[in-house]
């Protein structure tokens, strides 16, 4: 695919950062920063989601898309971009550079119509009646879900067809729609429109019109019962979940709004440069920044959230050997003889009173590994911690401990 957005004897330039050395690094290392706490934040949010997938609604998996999407992202293509900006120009040339746009674009349009979607159905159950949203199923949602994926796989495709073109960006180290298409045939300059108009305007148009009713009908109502002097904890809890999916749709709008900008005039400037290449650079560092809030934003105000999050850590600190018990000395001198610890299953006297019988109890102690049969009249058994003799463990515990005893701490 020839690149359009240069003229050919700046072709073999445009995959060349127009950075310093010195930003370059500085680019890649905020690129890393983001995609490692995207991955762990994200990473966290599908593996609770896993646990406790028994229990989730429907619009939950709204949030599981958006995760997903995130994860993904940075998975994918983001150490591209990551290896491109230490070596100071694009790996890969033009086939990395529409894989990368592609992919991108892609997910950029994936995460824009989940958060759409989401502001559409919070909606539709806080302000509408009850019959609006009796279609919103786990059914309906994940068609939902596989429409999205679909739309935007089937717009991002069109570049490879002839309807725009994915090239460098002005500043060499990522790639993007050819926004200045607009100027260079009419299929370019419809695809970009569109992109714009119908792809980017209208989504955020939703998602900021829908929040805002959300706000508003929450806030009303929950005015009303406080001037009532009635505590409502549905409605308290119902404000918690509206302000998440605010700070969540917020989030993404302040992250993508001043690259929207830029791309924006950059459609209709027919300069060639109308600004210095690191002016493209923050905006495009900021929009990768969204990837990184909604973890945050779930623990903050998802009570759920917080627990299984808890319950996670806990459990996995348990398995790392968090649990383990420890037995030392106290004295720094050798103990002349070893150190036994003596246990007692919990109902084993009830058992003897019963009357067992005494084959039966010489059948269980053979199943028991590393037990000494101590010698004393009162028939205890004896595990050892470590390799002994019986008779000096009998002898240990028919004495009892004196002066010079050696205390044991467990």
């Amino acid at each position: 695919m020839p690149l359009n957005f240069y003229d050919e004897n700046r072709t073999t330039s445009a995959f060349t950062s127009k950075l310093t050395p010195a930003a370059d690094i500085g680019v890649g290392l905020t690129i890393l920063c983001i995609a490692l706490l995207s991955v762990l934040g994200n990473g966290l949010v599908l593996v609770i989601c896993y646990l406790r997938r028994k229990k989730m609604v429907g619009s939950e998996l709204l949030c599981v898309n958006l995760a997903v999407v995130d994860f993904l992202c940075c998975i994918c293509f983001y150490p591209l971009s990551i290896l491109s900006s230490f070596r100071h120009a694009w790996l890969g040339e033009n086939i990395t550079c529409i894989y990368y746009g592609l992919g991108c674009y892609i997910f950029g349009l994936c995460g824009m119509f989940t958060i759409a979607a989401i502001s559409i159905i919070r909606y539709l159950k806080t302000c509408c009646t009850l019959a609006c949203a009796v279609w919103l199923k786990g059914a309906n949602i994940r068609l939902m879900c596989c429409a999205i994926w679909l739309v935007s796989a089937v717009w991002s495709s069109f570049p490879l067809f002839g309807w725009g073109e994915y090239v460098p960006e002005p500043y060499g180290l990522s790639c993007t729609i050819a926004w200045r298409g607009y100027h260079t045939s009419a299929k370019d300059a419809f695809y970009v429109i569109c992109s714009f108009a119908c792809f980017t305007l209208v989504p955020i148009f939703l998602i900021v019109v829908s929040q805002c009713r959300i706000l508003y009908k929450v806030s009303r109502f929950s005015y009303s019962l406080s001037a009532r002097g009635i505590r409502n904890n549905l409605r308290h809890a119902e404000k918690r979940l509206s302000m998440m999916f605010f700070c969540i749709s917020l989030g993404f709008v302040v992250a993508w709004a001043p690259y929207t900008i830029v791309s924006f005039l950059f459609i209709f400037r027919k300069e060639h440069q109308y600004m210095a290449p690191e002016g493209f650079v923050f905006p495009a560092l900021f929009a990768k920044s969204s990837h990184i809030y909604n973890p945050f934003i779930y623990f903050y105000f998802n009570k759920t959230f917080q627990r299984e999050l808890r319950h996670l850590l806990l459990s996995s600190y348990h398995k790392t050997g968090g649990n383990r018990v420890g037995v030392h000395i106290t004295t720094g001198h050798q103990a002349p003889y070893p150190i036994h610890i003596q246990l007692q299953e919990q109902g084993c006297n009830q058992k003897n009173e019963f009357g067992l019988s005494q084959d039966g109890a010489q059948s269980k102690r053979k199943h028991k590994r590393e037990v000494l049969h101590s010698s004393n009249n009162h028939g205890r058994l004896v595990y050892s911690c470590w390799g002994t003799t019986p008779k000096k463990a009998s002898t240990i515990m028919d004495n009892k401990p004196d002066k010079d005893s050696i205390p044991v701490s467990i």
